[in-house]
């Protein structure tokens, strides 16, 4: 659906490609991480688990950067995680306000078991898209992602 908005081109384009950025945005998250809910995960635990999978054990402020989450939110995030025993909370002994956060055993027996399958949602979803296409969306998105604040 486009816009409604009667303003300048430009604008009207803006607005139109924003609107259907973040309709698809929301409905190929929704279809990739319906998945989720087998093994009881939000998108953001998951989107933990598999930072801390790729990258090793994360500084708790560096999860909630990463994931565009404020402290609060992230620290509730950890907090569900460590309750299933899925990670765990290493404070530092020198400044404790630095949190380095984890994967236990059981956090990656799980992440390995959702990993694959998810893998494969994310290639069903995407091969909509044959692969320039999906590299022009790849650079499109980061050009936007990137682009400095004014």
């Amino acid at each position: 659906m486009a816009t409604h908005y009667k303003g300048p081109t430009g604008q009207v384009n803006a607005l139109d490609s924003y609107i259907k950025l973040m309709r698809a945005s929301h409905s190929v998250t929704g279809r990739i991480h319906r998945h989720l809910s087998d093994w009881n995960l939000t998108i953001s635990q998951f989107g933990v688990l598999d930072a801390l999978y790729h990258l090793g054990p994360l500084f708790q402020r560096d999860l909630a950067k990463k994931h565009l989450m404020s402290d609060a939110n992230i620290t509730m995030v950890v907090d569900n995680l460590e309750k299933r025993s899925l990670v765990r909370r290493v404070r530092r002994l020198k400044d404790r306000r630095y949190v380095n956060v984890h994967l236990t055993k059981e956090g990656t027996m799980l992440f390995e078991e959702i990993f694959p399958r998810h893998v494969l949602i994310v290639e069903r979803e995407m091969s909509i898209l044959d692969e320039s296409e999906q590299e022009q969306l790849g650079r499109l998105c980061r050009k936007l992602g990137l682009r400095l604040s004014d």
